[in-house]
């Protein structure tokens, strides 16, 4: 029986940047599929058992269950130390790009991808207003990029396997990446760690809406 158990899917970002982690740590872990386009994690049951909050992904070791991925990935590096920070520095440093990540990255990008890619598309106002969001977070990151070989310098955090959990499902994204060259060649980079799978390839995919 594997040590970690993670409730994904692999249409999920968020829940690739917890998966993401458990495989470059070369940890046991095993996936459980959670159906969510046939609404699972809105059931009642999914918000008494698993999650109040009604999300993926959801960490499962021992009698310890965890959730939001920021949150994983923090817990995953404290007990490992692998892609943890040095110091009390570099702590606020890796936390101020989660945060940025999660609310103004992953937040604008995983929701423009949700219309566009499972809603059938959406209002084009919205749509274009999330569009501006995500390219701006986009130049952000590719800046700081510019001078680092990852978002911190020169080794790989957790604060890099948030930032990329959406970005490696380019073509799903309704943004391109192709103007952001720092970011291509840090997904590259990224990509390279021992251990890494593309999120189709990492997870398993969840059944589509029935009907």
């Amino acid at each position: 029986m594997a040590e970690y158990t993670l409730y994904c899917f692999a249409e999920s970002g968020n829940s690739y940047k917890a998966a993401l982690m458990l495989a470059a740590c070369r940890l046991e872990w095993e996936p459980r599929l959670v159906d969510f386009f046939n609404g699972e994690t809105r059931s009642e049951a999914w918000r008494r058992d698993v999650n109040i909050m009604g999300e993926v992904p959801v960490l499962v070791d021992g009698d310890l269950r965890l959730s939001q991925s920021g949150v994983i990935l923090d817990y995953l590096a404290e007990k490992t130390r692998k892609f943890s920070a040095k110091s009390d520095a570099e702590r606020r440093e890796v936390w101020r790009w989660i945060l940025f990540d999660n609310h103004k990255l992953t937040s604008y990008l995983a929701t423009l991808r949700f219309l566009l890619r499972f809603a059938g598309g959406g209002d084009p106002t919205v749509v274009e207003f999330l569009k501006g969001r995500a390219e701006a977070a986009l130049k952000i990151v590719d800046a700081q990029l510019g001078t680092r070989e990852f978002i911190i310098g020169k080794r790989a955090t957790i604060a890099d396997f948030s930032l990329c959990g959406y970005l490696y499902y380019e073509d799903e994204l309704g943004v391109s990446l192709s103007p952001h060259t720092n970011i291509r060649r840090w997904l590259d980079r990224i990509a390279s760690l021992p251990g890494w799978k593309h999120p189709y390839d990492l997870m398993p995919y969840a059944p589509k809406k029935a009907g």
